[in-house]
């Protein structure tokens, strides 16, 4: 059982898998990094320096003191950072689609299928009839 696990283990399709996930939440992270960073900022500017993150609506303000007896947290619908999290989508779902468009053009189109000769029954029937004639 153990030596078919290291087989399964070692075969490249599940050490590919391996680097694309671990490369999948580095540029996860990147791109976190650029929609909050540089993207929003942006956006922020032009929708009259709006900070996304920061919007919410509140459904009960927090009473009391952090730290201590009887404080209650906020509570709120944070919909900017929602918006925040659609513009990452929409970055990565961009990303992803020229990485597939860039790796669909490196591949090799399948060699041309070798033209179809004569069946054994075509080339048997040609020696009778060549038999035949003589």
């Amino acid at each position: 059982m153990l030596k078919e696990f290291k087989n399964f283990i070692m075969t490249g399709n599940v050490i590919d898998f391996a680097v694309a996930v671990i490369l999948a939440g580095a540029v996860g992270l990147v791109v976190n990094g650029f929609v909050a960073d540089i993207i929003m900022p942006i956006v922020g500017h032009f929708a009259g320096g709006m900070d996304f993150a920061n919007l919410k609506i509140v459904l009960t303000e927090a009473t009391g003191v952090e730290g201590t007896e009887g404080f209650v947290a906020e509570n709120a619908i944070r919909w900017g950072k929602w918006v925040n999290t659609i513009v990452n989508l929409l970055i990565v779902g961009f990303v992803m689609f020229i990485i597939v468009k860039a790796y669909n053009k490196t591949k090799t189109p399948p060699a041309p299928a070798a033209p179809a000769g004569p069946s054994q029954e075509d080339l048997l029937a040609e020696i009778r009839d060549l038999l035949k004639k003589q």
